[in-house]
């Protein structure tokens, strides 16, 4: 399972970036993906997923309302828009991918290779 992560980049405090996650067709149709992120000192946690139907999503309740995780059938491809970004949302996001269905949260089976996001206040 690859997974090849980007758009990650310096942002001001309440402005938006939007991350890119592509993988294989096989990886696309069978597999939950989402996001993680790990800033400065802390742990890698989740962030955000979206089921291999795109019927259901889940997210940290630090980002509702502000991100928006969806799939691009056409493009092999999962997107993370990120609004209202603030410096605490400051970290390194990493794209994963879980077999099978997507529950509250993601294991984190597969990763891809992550891109730095930083929010200046």
């Amino acid at each position: 399972v690859q997974l090849q992560a980007s758009g990650g980049g310096l942002v001001q405090d309440g402005g938006s970036l939007r991350l890119s996650c592509a993988t294989s067709e096989r990886t696309f149709r069978s597999y939950a993906m989402g996001w993680f992120r790990q800033a400065p000192g802390k742990e890698r946690g989740f962030v955000a997923g979206i089921s291999w139907r795109g019927d259901k999503t889940s997210y940290i309740d630090s980002v509702k309302g502000r991100f928006t995780i969806s799939r691009d059938e056409a493009r092999n491809t999962v997107y993370l828009q990120m609004n209202s970004l603030k410096p605490e949302d400051t970290a390194v996001y990493y794209c994963a991918a879980d077999w099978g269905p997507l529950m509250r949260t993601m294991s984190g089976e597969y990763w891809g290779q992550g891109t730095l996001v930083t929010v200046s206040s």
